[in-house]
């Protein structure tokens, strides 16, 4: 036992899954498989699908790909890895941006994306079990033909998988109301890293019988087993929700706009981005809100429920613009006009994606962020002048994305190479304001490095000790967050 009092016993895992693998080629591997589960994928299209996600940083190498159907397949296939030491990548829609999904070297990638069903609903408590496949839009769906809301909301709601929101604690646009995926998960059904299944919670709004062994699944990226179904709380459907926009002169007045508005509406989101985040999307056919150009824009939602509540809310924009707060707004007048004004915000990702943006989810109290921000931005700006900053982000809850995207004339690996010295002064900046250098995406193998930036040495040892727990053979999904 070293001097922090934690070690995982024998060898490193990432060492056992390593020399395992080098014995074992890809079609033996696949028919290792075969009698377990039906579904198994060996062809170049499917291997280059399955094997990465949005971040596109590693070329992608599984061995094959799995696609379970039940738990009782998902159990087999992990207990028959670990007889053999194969690392098992787990996969849901592949939207994730640190590379926890990943699969570069010769891993089998198990797929949820057959065990894709809603299993049951209890209107009572509000509860709906699903399998870890279904789609987030699919879920949102489901809960509004109950007449009830499933508030965790994204860019990628249309594509990401519950499993993987789970895997990744995942946040998006309304957690200044909701929270996060955490906060909406009642009870999970799990393989864990030995094989062993677990039902965790069970459902249950109340239950303090010691750890509660559901968080550790929830954000810890495959690491410590497989989430195959989970219970999922809902909320009532917010009523008339309505969004504004204004351009504002400086962060100072983003700030300033949402203390305003805190102190008299329950806002259901607060969302910011920058004027050259705009002009990407501009060029993607969305019109611009209102004629004036402004190098910060604020959107807010509310539930505009009342003559009280809208006039609190334009009562506040006329203040602001008096105050030298806000230059110019808009408020959404029909449920379309609502869509239409979110497109500015959700569709920047999008819009950069063609330049190859290094990505950046990090997060500081919302009382640091002016000051974080700055600090940032003159970071990168001195170094490489070159290089076009986009900020956009949730700064209702202190979580901001910086994009920095690649110019024409540098090559990938140049640009990789030197947003790497970016991310070392940016993340020296986040541990000054005591902030987290991954608020909603997880670390994957991207962020793993800079982890001690967030958790110190005496954190990590314990983490370690947990996966070790879960997984002592270390087949679930190797190398990626510690």
């Amino acid at each position: 036992m070293d001097s922090k009092g934690l070690r995982p016993a024998g060898r490193a895992p990432t060492a056992l899954v390593e020399t395992a693998l080098s014995s074992l080629n890809p079609t033996q591997i696949a028919d290792l498989f075969r009698p377990v589960v039906k579904r198994v994928l060996t062809d170049a299209d499917s291997l280059v699908q399955y094997g990465r996600d949005w971040t596109r940083a590693q070329d992608p190498a599984p061995a094959c790909i799995l696609l379970p159907a039940s738990i009782d397949e998902v159990q087999a296939i992990v207990k028959l890895a670990n007889q053999h030491r194969i690392a098992l990548v787990p996969s849901g829609g592949r939207t994730g941006l640190s590379g926890g999904a990943m699969a570069a070297n010769g891993e089998v990638v198990v797929a949820m994306d057959g065990m894709n069903k809603v299993l049951g609903f209890n209107a009572l408590d509000r509860a709906v079990q699903v399998q870890a496949g279904v789609v987030t839009q699919q879920l949102q769906q489901f809960a509004e033909q109950q007449g009830l809301y499933y508030p965790v909301d994204f860019a990628s709601a249309g594509s990401s998988r519950i499993g993987g929101n789970i895997g990744t604690n995942a946040g998006g646009i309304k957690v200044i109301r909701y929270g996060m995926t955490r906060n909406w998960i009642s009870g999970l059904k799990v393989v864990t890293g030995k094989g062993d299944v677990l039902e965790l919670n069970k459902g249950l709004a109340k239950n303090a019988t010691g750890y509660d062994l559901r968080h550790l699944f929830i954000g810890s990226e495959g690491t410590l087993g497989i989430v195959c179904e989970a219970t999922v709380q809902l909320a009532r459907t917010p009523s008339n929700l309505t969004v504004l926009v204004f351009g504002v002169p400086d962060f100072e007045a983003v700030m300033n706009v949402l203390h305003a508005y805190q102190e008299k509406i329950d806002l259901t989101a607060f969302e910011f981005f920058s004027e050259k985040a705009m002009r990407h999307v501009l060029a993607h056919g969305v019109p611009r809100p209102f004629e004036q150009e402004a190098p910060f824009y604020v959107l807010l939602e509310f539930e505009n429920t009342s003559e009280a509540v809208e006039s609190d809310a334009m009562g506040l924009f006329e203040a602001g613009v008096e105050k030298g707060w806000i230059l110019d707004g808009v408020m959404s007048q029909s449920v379309q006009q609502l869509k239409d004004l979110w497109a500015l915000r959700e569709r920047i990702s999008e819009s950069i994606s063609k330049y190859t943006p290094y990505k950046n989810d990090i997060s500081v109290t919302v009382a640091n962020v002016p000051a974080f921000v700055k600090e940032v931005d003159d970071i990168v700006q001195a170094n490489y002048p070159d290089f076009e900053i986009v900020w956009f982000g949730h700064i209702g809850d202190g979580n901001m994305h910086l994009n920095i995207l690649k110019p024409e004339s540098v090559t990938r690996e140049d640009f990789l190479q030197k947003c790497k010295k970016v991310s070392d002064w940016v993340y020296g900046a986040v541990q000054k304001y005591n902030g987290s250098i991954s608020a909603e995406h997880g670390l994957g193998n991207i962020k793993k490095p800079f982890l001690s930036y967030t958790r110190d040495e005496t954190e990590q040892v314990y983490l370690k000790a947990i996966k070790a727990a879960f997984d002592p053979n270390g087949i679930m999904n190797p190398g990626k967050v510690i």
